[in-house]
């Protein structure tokens, strides 16, 4: 009984010794799953504007319910083609190309949303033309020369600014390019950097 009760011992002071890890590698896990759903989410609109050689958009919502509305912190994403036609006010329209919204797919950015922060600069919506390239949204003064999407966890720090959580972000160009990077990451060799 005595050994027992120290084998017990031993695996509670394990578990709670690897437990902030576990908690660490959890968070981490879903700053990527939603990054990675992100990066997904514009290379589909991007290959459905070449395919359809008409402009597509994504749009950061904040809701997938019929009162949604554009958001640059949206942890939701609309895919719509339609150089004009936002999805806002009308997010739970069934996907499908042959009435407004124009819905091609429709998306959380992570299964937990509520377990990232997203944060896009400087406009909520990307569209690209189509050629592949970034495209003006609703006016050209809308438009901007690159997009960057930060993904966090809203609970911890990022590693650049000293914490422990490793956020990514998503950047878009003018030409197109969807690339997943990490801003803690330096040097100029480094593939991962930002």
């Amino acid at each position: 009984m005595i050994e027992l009760l120290i084998g017990v011992t031993i695996l509670a002071v394990l578990l709670a010794l690897a437990l902030p890890s576990f908690s660490e590698w959890i968070r981490n896990n879903h700053v990527r799953v939603a990054a990675e759903t992100l990066r997904e989410g514009l290379q589909l609109a991007r290959s459905e504007a070449v395919k359809r050689n008409t402009r597509v958009r994504l749009n950061l919502v904040d809701s997938l319910s019929a009162s949604c509305a554009l958001s640059t912190s949206g942890p939701y994403w609309i895919v719509n083609a339609g150089a004009s036609v936002t999805p806002a006010g009308s997010c739970n329209a069934a996907p499908g190309t042959t009435a407004a919204p124009y819905v091609v797919q429709a998306s959380p950015v992570s299964s937990a949303a509520a377990k990232v922060t997203v944060s896009a600069s400087p406009v909520a919506v990307v569209a690209f033309d189509g050629a592949g390239r970034m495209a003006p949204t609703l006016s050209p003064s809308t438009s901007a020369a690159t997009l960057t999407i930060n993904v966090s966890s809203p609970t911890g720090t990022c590693l650049a600014a000293g914490g422990d959580v490793r956020c990514l972000r998503v950047v878009v160009t003018t030409v197109g390019q969807v690339r997943m990077c990490d801003p803690s990451q330096t040097g100029a060799s480094n593939p991962t950097r930002c």
